[in-house]
C-alpha cells in the first residue's frame, strides 16, 4: 500500500489497495486503520466494490447506525443514501461545516463514504482537522473554553424545515444532545474542538465568573460559540477531494469536521455512507 499525503495538516489517499480484501485481511485492515489516525481522513480511487462489501468494511470498524431522516437502503440497514438529483429542490442541510450526528449522545465514530455518481465538475467535498484547530487557539480562549459544554440539536438543523408536530416529533425521539466543547479522542488522547452547525448553545456559560449582569450572557455566549465553530473554515486545516465514481472517503468522526460543497445544479450526485457507531464523549 503506498500512502500518498494531501496536505500538511489532514488527509491522504491510499494507492494499491482494495477494500474488498480488508474485510478478511486483519493485517490490511489494521494499516488501514493506523492510516486513518494518523491523517483523519484517507481517500481511494476505483473501489468497485458491492453494498454488501461496503456495509462488511465499515463493520470491522463497529456496529452500524441507520439516520432517522436520509434513507437507508433497505437490504443493507446502515448503509445511508445521500441522492441529490435536479428533479426535487436541494436539500442543503449538507451544505454547512459539520460532524455527523453530534446531536445523539454518541456521535458517530467514523464514516465510510462511496461515491456511485456525481457530476463532472463541483460536488467536492472538504474535511478540517479539529484538533489542530484546538492546538491552535489562543491560549485565553482555550483557559475560558476549558469546562464548558454545548448542546447539539437535530430539531434545530433536520428538523427546522418540518412542521411543528413532525419537528417537536423529531426532538421527542432524539432530545437535544450534551457534550464538551473540548472533547478528548478515546484512541488517541488528543484534545477536539468539538462544536460544529448541529451546536446550538452552551448549556453552562452563564456562571458568575463568566457573566456581570444577565445581558452579558447571550452575547457573550453566541460569540463565542461562533468563534469557535468558524475555526472550520480556516483553509490551513483542510483538505478538498474530488470524486469520482467508486470513490471512497474514510474518516474519523471524532476528530473532522467535513462540508458537502454544493456548486453542481442540475446533475445528479449519489453517494451512499456507512456510519459507525461510536462512544459518548468526554
Amino acid at each position: 500500500m503506498k500512502v500518498e499525503q494531501l496536505t500538511c495538516s489532514i488527509g491522504a489517499e491510499l494507492i494499491g489497495v482494495n477494500l474488498a480484501d480488508a474485510v478478511h485481511d486483519d493485517d490490511l485492515f489494521a494499516e488501514i486503520r493506523a492510516q486513518l489516525l494518523k491523517h483523519r481522513v484517507v481517500f481511494l480511487r476505483d473501489q468497485d466494490i458491492t453494498r454488501a462489501e461496503h456495509v462488511a468494511f465499515a463493520r470491522r470498524f463497529g456496529e452500524l447506525e441507520d439516520h432517522p431522516v436520509a434513507g437507508s437502503d433497505p437490504e443493507h440497514p446502515g448503509l445511508v443514501r445521500i441522492y441529490k438529483n435536479p428533479e426535487q429542490p436541494m436539500d442543503r442541510y449538507e451544505n454547512a461545516w459539520h460532524t455527523d450526528a453530534t446531536w445523539r449522545d454518541a456521535p458517530p465514530m467514523g464514516c465510510v463514504l462511496r461515491c456511485v455518481e456525481c457530476p463532472p465538475v463541483g460536488g467536492d467535498t472538504m474535511w478540517a482537522n479539529m484538533v489542530l484547530a484546538y492546538e491552535n487557539l489562543p491560549d485565553d480562549v482555550k483557559l475560558k473554553i476549558a469546562d464548558l459544554r454545548a448542546r447539539h440539536s437535530i430539531e434545530a438543523s433536520f428538523g427546522a424545515a418540518m412542521p411543528l408536530e413532525k419537528r417537536l416529533a423529531l426532538k421527542a425521539m432524539y432530545p437535544d444532545a450534551e457534550h464538551p466543547v473540548v472533547r478528548t479522542h478515546p484512541e488517541t488522547g488528543e484534545k477536539v474542538l468539538f462544536v460544529n452547525a448541529f451546536a446550538t448553545h452552551f448549556s453552562n456559560y452563564h456562571t458568575p465568573d463568566r457573566v456581570r449582569f444577565g445581558q452579558d450572557a447571550n452575547p457573550g455566549a453566541g460569540e463565542l460559540l461562533r468563534y469557535l465553530i468558524s475555526q472550520a473554515y480556516i483553509p490551513e486545516y483542510q483538505v478538498r477531494w474530488r470524486w469520482k465514481p467508486n470513490s471512497i472517503a474514510i474518516w474519523d468522526n471524532r476528530s473532522t469536521q467535513h462540508y458537502a460543497v454544493m456548486d453542481y445544479p442540475p446533475c445528479h450526485r449519489k453517494m451512499e455512507r456507512a456510519g459507525i457507531i461510536g462512544d459518548k464523549t468526554y
